[in-house]
């Protein structure tokens, strides 16, 4: 359930259409007891630079999911950009500190400083994996 604790992480993209993370993520975040939601948000590229800065004025935001057409121009909007993100080019996450500041991430679960949610990440990959027949161990190993 949505609540005034509730820690918004954006999905921000366009079109909208294809979003998957919500789906994906919100249901586990309610089952495991997180309290966070992703909300899917269409934004236009030239409309972006603008939306991008404002959307993390909002208190309880926690990050952003970031996908096309978004995620090069993002790597200039933020105050950071993390070893992943410098490697790939690109980012497909946004991080908001404490003191306001972004970073940018690779995956979503550096967004939630909550086990859970790499937790998420984890099985997500796992499943991913195993669904294309590749041989995971119990341990995570291949």
């Amino acid at each position: 359930m949505i609540s005034g604790t509730t820690a918004l992480i954006a999905h921000m993209g366009y079109p909208t259409y294809t979003f998957k993370s919500s789906l994906i993520y919100n249901p586990w975040f309610e089952k495991n007891g997180v309290d966070a939601v992703v909300v899917p948000m269409g934004i236009k590229a030239e409309d972006y630079p603008v939306f991008f800065r404002s959307v993390f004025t909002v208190t309880n935001i926690r990050g952003a999911l970031v996908t096309m057409p978004h995620k090069v121009t993002t790597m200039e909007l933020v105050d950071e950009i993390s070893r992943t993100a410098q490697i790939a080019g690109a980012t497909n996450a946004v991080l908001r500190r404490e003191d306001g500041s972004l970073l940018t991430e690779w995956q979503i679960y550096r967004m939630i400083d909550v086990q859970p949610a790499w937790a998420a990440f984890q099985y997500l990959v796992r499943e991913r994996l195993l669904a294309d027949g590749v041989d995971v161990r119990p341990d995570g190993s291949l």
